[in-house]
C-alpha cells in the first residue's frame, strides 16, 4: 500500500524551460559548452541554458548523482549523452522536441546478470555511484523488488540468484560464504572469512547475515573476485554489500505489507519516508517482523521447533546541500526463538569390534571383577557411527552409546574408583558394588530414528537468541567540482546465543535407582540422594532418566570502523581514489558441551566421595583426606556450576568450555588510479597496505 500526496508528487518533478523553443534542427546544431563537473541536476540546468533546448527531469531521481565536466563543441544529443554517462539515466526527445531524462533501460544481458528488469543498474562497487555496465567487475545487483520476486529473504537464499556462490552453516555461531570456491571453513574466533559482508560499504566482521531478513533495501551487490584494494581485509573471494534505502528528501511516501500462512506464520514489512525540510533533510523509518511455528518437531517434548520470532528496525536521517551529503543510520535486529543451528543427525550404527587385527577386544575368561566391563573395553574401539550412504535405511540409526567418551568414562570411573555404594543386602565387595549406569547396556539400545528429516528426539527444545545494533554515519563533502571527500563511521554491537541437543536423538533410561544404596558397612550410602528412582538432576540440563548432552555456542562482539576517502572526477582520462581506514574489534566467543553424564562423573570417585554437588571429600586418596569442605574452597575437587543453563557462570568443571577472548586492531592505506585509454577501454591500478594486530588468550577448560 503506497500513499503519495498529489502536491508533493508534482513538486518532485523539476522542469527547465529554455527561452528559445526547442526544435529538431536546434538539437542537431553544434554548441560550445563549458560545464564543470558537478551535481547532475545542476549540470542539466546549465546544459539547458547554454544549448537553448528544453529539458525535463525528476529531481528526486537525480539526487546524489554527479556529472563529468563537459568542455568543447557538441550537438545537444552528444552533450546530454556525455553528461549522463555512468549515471544510470538516459535522455530522449519527444514529439515536441523536449528532452526527457529518465532511468535508462538496460540491455538484456545486464538485466539478466543483475536481476534488475527494465532499468539501468546503478552500483557503488568502486565506492562511487556508477552504472553497472561501466564497472569492470563481475558482479550481481539485486533490488528490493528482485529480492521479493525471487523470495530471497536472508543470506542463505542468495545462492538462488548469484552464480558461483555457496552458503553453508556450521555447528557454531558462524557461517561460510564462498565465491568461486574461495571462502573459509576455519572454526576459530581469529579466523577471517574469505568473502566480506559490508553494510553500506563498511565491512562487518560479526553480523547477522545468516539470521536477518532483507527489508527496505536499495540493492544487494555481490562482487565476485578479489576486492581487497577498496574493500580491504577478508575480500579475497569477493564482497557482499548491503545497500539500504535512504530518505527521499522531496517525497512523502510509505508502504506496508503483511503475509499470513500455515504454521501460524505472520510477516509484516513497512516503511515511512518523511521529508522534514524539503530537498534538504528527511527521515526514513523501516521495519520488518516474522513470527511462525517451527517446521521441525521434537517427539519428546511434543513441541514444534526451529521456529522464528524476530524483528528488525531501521531509522535513517538524510541531509544534503550544495556541497555536503550524508546520512545517519541506526539499525537493530532481535531474535528470541527455538531456531536450530543444525539439522537432524544421521548415523550408521558402528558395533563394537570383536577383534583388532589378531587381538580380541574382550577377554576369553575374565575374572568376576572385570566380567561386566568387557563390553566397555570393546566399545573403546568403535567410532560410534560408521561411514555409510545417507540414502540407506540404516542411516537413520543411533550411535553405539558405549563408545561415547563421557559414557565410557563414567562407567569405568564408577568401576575403578567407586566403592561407597552397594545394593541393600549386597555383599560388600567390589564385584557386588552397585553402579551409576549399567556398563553392559548401550544407552541408545540400537534404536532407529524417525525417517522424517524434520523430527528429532530431545529432552529439551533449542534456544536461540541474537541481537545486533548498528550505528553508521556517512558523509560526502565536495571540496571542488572534481574532488569529493568521503567519510564512513560505523559502530556495531553483536550478540548471539544458541543452545541445542548435541546429538538430537534420545536414549533409553540409563541411571540406576540409588535410593536404597548402602555403604561398605551397611549404613545408608551418601549417594542415596544422587539418583532416586533412577532420575538424575543436572543443574544445567534438568532432571532426566536418560542420557542428555547439549552444547552452547555464543559470542558477544563490538566493532568500530572509520574510513576516509578522497575521489576525483576530472574531465580528462585520469582519475583516482585514495584513502585509509581503521578497525577496532573485540569479541568473546564461547563454546560449551554439557552432559548429565559429565556432572555425574564429577560427583563420584576419583573426583568426589560425597555424592553431592555442594561438598567434596576425596577419602580414597591420602593427599586430600579430611572432613567435607565447601566446594568453593576445595583445591582438588571439581566445581559443579549450580546455575541453570540460561545463567551459567562459565566456571563449572562439570562441562567443557572453550573460551576465546579475541581483539583485533587494523589500519590500512589504499588507492586506485584509473586511466581511460579510450571510450571502451580503461586501465585500473591499485595498491593497499594493511597492518593487523591480533590478540588471543586461549582458555580451554
Amino acid at each position: 500500500m503506497s500513499f503519495r500526496p498529489h502536491l508533493l508528487s508534482g513538486l518532485a518533478t523539476a522542469a527547465i524551460v529554455a527561452c528559445v523553443a526547442p526544435t529538431p534542427v536546434l538539437a542537431q546544431q553544434a554548441t560550445s559548452f563549458n560545464i564543470p563537473a558537478q551535481d547532475l541536476a545542476a549540470a542539466l540546468r546549465a546544459f539547458a541554458q547554454e544549448s537553448g533546448v528544453q529539458v525535463i527531469f525528476d529531481g528526486d531521481a537525480l539526487r546524489g548523482k554527479r556529472s563529468p565536466a563537459l568542455k568543447g563543441s557538441y550537438t545537444a544529443d552528444a552533450a546530454l549523452s556525455a553528461l549522463l554517462r555512468g549515471s544510470g539515466m538516459a535522455a530522449h526527445r519527444n514529439a515536441e522536441g523536449v528532452y526527457v531524462v529518465t532511468r535508462a533501460v538496460a540491455d538484456n544481458s545486464a538485466a539478466d546478470d543483475a536481476g534488475y528488469a527494465g532499468n539501468e543498474i546503478v552500483v557503488t562497487a568502486q565506492k562511487r555511484v556508477e552504472s553497472i555496465q561501466d564497472v569492470p567487475i563481475a558482479m550481481t545487483a539485486l533490488s528490493q523488488k528482485n529480492l521479493e520476486e525471487q523470495k530471497i529473504e536472508s543470506g542463505a537464499d542468495i545462492m538462488r540468484a548469484v552464480p558461483n556462490l555457496t552458503f553453508s552453516k556450521s555447528n557454531f555461531s558462524g557461517y561460510n560464504v564462498s565465491i568461486r570456491g574461495i571462502g573459509t571453513k576455519a572454526i576459530s574466533a581469529t579466523s577471517d572469512p574469505g568473502v566480506a559482508v559490508s553494510f553500506n560499504n563498511v565491512g562487518m566482521i560479526k553480523n547477522r547475515f545468516f539470521e536477518q531478513e532483507f527489508f527496505d533495501m536499495e540493492r544487494l551487490e555481490v562482487l565476485r573476485g578479489p576486492q581487497g584494494t577498496l574493500y580491504g581485509r577478508n575480500a579475497t573471494g569477493g564482497v557482499i554489500n548491503l545497500i539500504t534505502a535512504k530518505p527521499k528528501l522531496g517525497k512523502f511516501e510509505g508502504s506496508i505489507k503483511g503475509e499470513v500462512g500455515n504454521y501460524n506464520s505472520r510477516r509484516m514489512v513497512g516503511m515511512l519516508n518523511i521529508p522534514i525540510v524539503p530537498d534538504a533533510f528527511g527521515l526514513r523509518v523501516a521495519g520488518s517482523m516474522t513470527d511462525r511455528d517451527g517446521y521441525d518437531y521434537n517427539s519428546v517434548t511434543k513441541n514444534r521447533i526451529n521456529g522464528r520470532d524476530l524483528y528488525s528496525l531501521r531509522a535513517t536521517l538524510g541531509f544534503e546541500n550544495e556541497w555536503l551529503r550524508g546520512n545517519f543510520i541506526w539499525e537493530r535486529f532481535h531474535e528470541n526463538d527455538n531456531r536450530s543451528r543444525t539439522g537432524k543427525q544421521l548415523c550408521h550404527h558402528d558395533d563394537s569390534p570383536d577383534m583388532i587385527g589378531s587381538t580380541p577386544t574382550r577377554e576369553a575368561n575374565p575374572s568376576a571383577i572385570y566380567a561386566n566391563y568387557q563390553g566397555l573395553r570393546a566399545a573403546m574401539f568403535s567410532t560410534g557411527c560408521k561411514a555409510g550412504s545417507l540414502y540407506d535405511d540404516a542411516a537413520f540409526g543411533t550411535p553405539n552409546g558405549l563408545a561415547l567418551a563421557y559414557v565410557n568414562g563414567l562407567a569405568f570411573a564408577d568401576f575403578t574408583f567407586g566403592g561407597r555404594y552397594f545394593p541393600t543386602g549386597g555383599r560388600p565387595s567390589v564385584s557386588d558394588k552397585a553402579s551409576i549406569i549399567d556398563p553392559n547396556a548401550d544407552p541408545y539400545g540400537g534404536m532407529m530414528q524417525s525417517r522424517d528429516l524434520r523430527e528429532i528426539a530431545s529432552v529439551r527444545d533449542p534456544i536461540y537468541r541474537a541481537k545486533s545494533d548498528i550505528l553508521a554515519l556517512n558523509l560526502d563533502v565536495d571540496l571542488s567540482d572534481a574532488l569529493t571527500l568521503s567519510s564512513q563511521t560505523a559502530f556495531n554491537w553483536d550478540k548471539v546465543y544458541s543452545f541445542q541437543d548435541y546429538n538430537r536423538f534420545n536414549t533409553l533410561p540409563i541411571f540406576n535407582d540409588s535410593s536404597s544404596w548402602v555403604d561398605f558397612n551397611g549404613n545408608p550410602s551418601p549417594y542415596q540422594g544422587m539418583m532416586p528412582g533412577g532420575v538424575f538432576c543436572d543443574p544445567q540440563i534438568g532432571c532426566s532418566d536418560t542420557l542428555a548432552t547439549f552444547d552452547i555456542s555464543s559470542a558477544y562482539s563490538k566493532q568500530f570502523a572509520q574510513e576516509v576517502r578522497l575521489q576525483s572526477d576530472f574531465s580528462g582520462p585520469f582519475n583516482f581514489s585514495i584513502g585509509g581506514n581503521y578497525t577496532k574489534f573485540k569479541t568473546q566467543d564461547d563454546y560449551y558441551v554439557m552432559s548429565n553424564a559429565l556432572t555425574a562423573l564429577a560427583m563420584i570417585g576419583p573426583f568426589n566421595e560425597t555424592g553431592t554437588m555442594t561438598h567434596c571429600n576425596r577419602v580414597a586418596f591420602g593427599n586430600v583426606k579430611g572432613a567435607e569442605i565447601p566446594i568453593e574452597e576445595a583445591k582438588f575437587c571439581p566445581y559443579i556450576d549450580p546455575n541453570s543453563v540460561e545463567s551459567i557462570d562459565g566456571e563449572g568443571h562439570n562441562y567443557f568450555r572453550s573460551s576465546n577472548p579475541y581483539k583485533l586492531e587494523s589500519w590500512a592505506l589504499f588507492g586506485e588510479a584509473y586511466y581511460d585509454i579510450s571510450s571502451e577501454l580503461k586501465l585500473t591500478a591499485g595498491l593497499r597496505y594493511t597492518r593487523d594486530k591480533k590478540n588471543l588468550r586461549i582458555s580451554v577448560q
